[in-house]
């Protein structure tokens, strides 16, 4: 039994040992072929040329068969591949009908006497007149083929935009959710709790201030909401001696608008911005400069715009319900001034300084709104208002 077991083991390893060496022989016999081959190929075709030249017709049909021959093989393999493995079978059966019916077509002309037919219909044509008919077609058919290749290169155009543009929002978002998961971890501690040291601020600022500036409208918007929704942007309640921010008792952080420090202070990062048609509501901009900046067709549902440096500012179509401008009453308030310190009671020194900003048709502004606007924005604001300023001061004088 042992033994017949040997001696089938050893019969498989004898034909084995055969397989690989005929396998080996057929490589080495193919790779030979393969390189004679591309050294018989450019000889042949050299030959032929010669052949041809010198009127050697009997050397160039045997030169043009032998290299006919070391290249049908080639050619016909590449197309069978082609056919087979690279077509879908959809394709292939196009391509066979397609075949099929051009010989139909040409089978019934050739076979049912259609050929005497179109002779004898355009027999006497004046086919002078005919090919210069046929060359007004080339031309127009040029025409068309220069029309086709334009429409198809500003397709391509739109096309190679669009994913231009999605792969920019793509990499944007990128950008800004490392943004939020850095300053996640430079402010806060291993608990979670806010820790934010000077020059961790000092920090926190620069990487805002350098994002901001390589982001388009509405990825500021997000950056602006993302910070506002942290209270980032927000006076923080400090102790007194050790800096930190202190709890309001309902899970938050308290703010104190007199003495507060914010972890973040936008200052002038969005001056000259474009924000327009974003969305800021709930957005936390109080005292930032927003000289110049653009706010047309934003939604600015109950921004905090007090003590913002407005200052040309456009709030063409803005959605301003619920905006606060100022703190403290109407009649008292004020826009902020560099030498005199905020009265958050009366409101004076607290407003938003919105000299020569412009209001066309902002919405949902209130009567109170309206007044601070009329009262502090300046002559040339006063015309864009809504609802106009009949009855209000020009406080500012100018």
């Amino acid at each position: 039994m042992g033994e017949d077991k040997m001696t089938l083991r050893e019969n498989q390893t004898a034909a084995a040992l055969r397989l690989s060496k005929v396998l080996a022989a057929r490589h080495r016999w193919r790779t030979g072929w393969q390189s004679l081959r591309s050294v018989l190929m450019p000889i042949a075709m050299v030959t032929v040329l010669v052949a041809w030249g010198l009127d050697w017709d009997g050397v160039g049909v045997v030169a043009a068969l032998v290299l006919g021959g070391l290249s049908f093989p080639l050619v016909w393999t590449s197309t069978y591949h082609w056919f087979t493995e690279d077509l879908t079978e959809q394709q292939r059966q196009f391509i066979l009908a397609a075949l099929g019916l051009s010989l139909t077509v040409v089978a019934l002309i050739a076979m049912t006497g259609a050929m005497d037919w179109i002779r004898a219909r355009f027999q006497g044509t004046n086919w002078d007149a005919v090919g210069a008919l046929a060359e007004g077609f080339g031309a127009l058919g040029q025409i068309l083929v220069a029309l086709l290749a334009a429409y198809v290169a500003w397709r391509q155009y739109i096309i190679s935009r669009d994913l231009t543009i999605q792969q920019n929002r793509i990499t944007q978002q990128q950008t800004i959710d490392s943004y939020f998961q850095g300053i996640a971890d430079l402010i806060l501690d291993d608990e979670g709790l806010l820790e934010d040291w000077p020059p961790e601020r000092a920090i926190a600022e620069g990487r805002t201030a350098a994002i901001l500036a390589g982001l388009d409208a509405e990825g500021k918007a997000k950056i602006i909401r993302f910070l506002s929704g942290a209270k980032l942007l927000s006076p923080l309640k400090r102790d007194r001696r050790l800096g930190r921010a202190i709890f309001d008792g309902l899970g938050g952080y308290e703010e104190d608008i007199e003495y507060g420090v914010r972890v973040i202070n936008l200052g002038s990062m969005l001056a000259g911005a474009d924000l327009s048609g974003t969305d800021l509501r709930w957005t936390e901009l109080s005292d930032a400069n927003l000289t110049g900046t653009l706010f047309r067709n934003c939604n600015l549902t109950r921004a905090n715009l007090a003590g913002a440096i407005l200052q040309g500012a456009d709030f063409t179509n803005a959605d301003l319900s619920r905006v606060r401008l100022f703190y403290g009453t109407v009649e008292q308030a004020s826009p902020r001034d560099r030498l005199n310190p905020p009265n958050f009671r009366t409101g004076a020194q607290t407003g938003a300084v919105i000299e020569d900003a412009n209001f066309t048709n902002v919405k949902n502004l209130s009567e109170e709104q309206r007044y601070y606007c009329c009262a502090w924005s300046g002559s040339r604001s006063r015309e864009t208002i809504p609802g106009g300023c009949e009855g209000v001061p020009n406080k500012l004088g100018r």
